[in-house]
């Protein structure tokens, strides 16, 4: 029962993605289509505001300004927002300001599609700042890593010099794909009992004739953009194990491909804007081969429960259930899981600190990857950065120039995307090592041993890869952590942005090289194969020490 509802969610997924990959083609594709005359109408008066003139096709250069511009004026605002909430209206529930440095991290934290949350959303926020602050950048966030990943992919696939127009990319994110989609999610999650209400939080009298409060708010609405933009960060503290947020194992399917789809169909669009739909499915199935390996040790290491309670002759039929809900059991918190950190949304409906150690090892090692489908547009830029890698030292073993789609891999190329690559571990094992030698980032491990070092290892693993999720046995609401993620948050977001978009740029500037019969083939079964390797051989091994000092040890040690 378990592997089989595991492969109809699969199923269901592999039916959805290439339609929907189909249709991002059309939405960037900059071509009449059918969604011009049903979305046109609210695009004209956003296109009269930006003005014809700022809807040329822009550089790389100017395309990267032009995001980084406006993620900085939503970062003002985000943050004079929280600062002052408690003077806002939509506060019945009277919470106050938020501490600066948890301001600045959330803050950082959404604009950067992370949601990494170091408070607790329905004690810490008020509605207002749910709505026009957290659920405003959820999708702001999404539309701009969308944005720049069919920028880049336009800059690789495309004979033209130009990326495209961020602002208009930005807009039709938002009026084509984002709102429509958080509609339908939101009446659906409505229709199956999840709150949508500005109502203050409940008192109700407990069969013991105490009193209780239970937090309630538009907990539907957040829920749908934190899955569709694969944001993560939740209404409630328990994230999606709230069973507001997600009561029953229906609305638990729903907000797995809600997270999972938009990422898988992404590979589809790349193969229609690169003209040769082989192209797509490489890409597509070497991510899927990598998250069907990971699904598999995570679902085998959970079912056959934790090794020490086994020792003891404690009954293991139901797996390990701690800390995972029996509504969704074994097969649904596995399968979660592990698309939660393959599509970099962060929420979770389990406590990934009382998963087992390899089953903890996981999401860890999907994070540190950040190729296996990843969040809006993350996973599929870094997977053709591996690609082109991939392609660059097949060219040097054989000795000819590298080529990748119709264009020469050369000196430049290769140092931005080694830029990109060596970034990636650097900000998450370089501050790791300053929270194990100073005391305050000491301080918040709560579980000494191996497990503390897979705590600190995961909470900025978490914040490098935009995930958010964490091993909540952290207590990380500190200034230390709140400003040492923050800064990884935003360095992992913008530093591998910015190398795709030069990488791309380049790439535009270069003499279109036909295809002859010494071309290497990137679209056929021997090319994913060697893209998987370069992941595994590039990606993985990087982080092998610190892993096998982490989860590795610690299941060494309850074996």
């Amino acid at each position: 029962m378990d592997i089989l509802q595991i492969v109809i969610v699969i199923g269901i997924l592999m039916l959805i993605a290439k339609p929907l990959g189909n249709y991002l083609y059309h939405v960037f594709s900059n071509e009449p289509n059918r969604t011009d005359k049903i979305f046109g109408w609210a695009e004209k008066p956003i296109y009269a505001v930006i003005g014809p003139a700022h809807r040329t096709g822009m550089s790389w250069k100017q395309y990267a300004i032009s995001f980084i511009a406006t993620n900085l004026v939503l970062v003002a605002v985000s943050y004079l927002l929280l600062r002052v909430q408690s003077s806002l209206p939509l506060n019945p529930n009277d919470i106050g300001n938020m501490e600066p440095t948890l301001v600045m991290n959330t803050v950082i934290s959404f604009i950067t599609n992370t949601n990494l949350q170091h408070y607790s959303g329905e004690t810490g926020l008020t509605y207002f700042s749910q709505m026009a602050v957290i659920m405003m950048m959820m999708f702001t966030s999404a539309a701009t890593g969308l944005s720049v990943a069919v920028a880049f992919v336009r800059g690789i696939t495309s004979k033209g010099k130009s990326l495209g127009n961020f602002f208009e990319d930005f807009v039709k994110a938002h009026t084509r794909i984002f709102f429509p989609l958080a509609l339908i999610v939101t009446l659906v999650l409505v229709a199956l009992q999840v709150p949508q209400t500005l109502d203050p939080t409940l008192t109700v009298t407990t069969l013991e004739g105490a009193n209780q409060q239970i937090a309630i708010g538009p907990v539907a609405s957040l829920e749908s953009i934190k899955h569709l933009g694969t944001n993560g960060g939740g209404f409630f503290g328990a994230n999606s194990a709230h069973p507001f947020e997600n009561p029953n194992p229906l609305t638990n399917v729903i907000e797995i491909l809600s997270m999972w789809s938009l990422s898988a169909a992404l590979p589809f669009m790349y193969g229609r804007f690169a003209k040769s739909r082989k192209q797509g499915w490489v890409i597509f199935s070497a991510m899927m081969v990598l998250f069907l390996v990971f699904l598999t040790v995570a679902y085998t290491a959970e079912k056959s429960g934790n090794p020490a309670l086994n020792a003891l002759g404690i009954d293991a039929s139901q797996g390990s259930m701690e800390g995972k809900e029996v509504r969704f059991g074994i097969a649904q918190s596995a399968l979660f899981t592990t698309v939660t950190t393959a599509a970099t949304t962060g929420t979770v409906n389990n406590m990934h600190d009382t998963l087992t150690p390899l089953g903890g090892l996981v999401p860890l090692a999907e994070m540190m990857l950040n190729v296996v489908f990843g969040g809006k547009g993350v996973g599929l830029v870094n997977m053709l950065m591996y690609a082109i890698l991939a392609v660059f030292i097949c060219g040097l073993m054989v000795g000819r120039t590298p080529e990748f789609l119709g264009r020469k891999i050369e000196p430049r190329e290769m140092k931005l995307i080694a830029i990109a690559i060596l970034a990636h571990p650097f900000i998450i094992l370089a501050p790791s090592a300053i929270a194990f030698l100073t005391d305050l980032g000491k301080g918040a491990i709560t579980n000494p041993g191996f497990h503390g070092i897979t705590q600190v290892l995961y909470e900025y693993t978490s914040a490098a890869a935009n995930n958010g999720s964490g091993f909540e046995g952290l207590a990380d609401n500190t200034p230390f952590w709140n400003m040492t993620t923050g800064l990884v948050m935003f360095f992992g977001r913008y530093i591998s942005m910015i190398a795709m978009l030069a990488v791309a740029g380049s790439l535009t500037r270069k003499q279109w090289v036909p295809e002859t019969i010494g071309t290497f083939r990137t679209d056929n079964a021997l090319f994913t194969v060697l893209l998987i390797g370069t992941v595994i051989l590039i990606g993985a091994l990087t982080f092998l020490p610190v892993i096998a000092l982490g989860p590795v040890a610690e299941h060494l040690t309850i074996r």
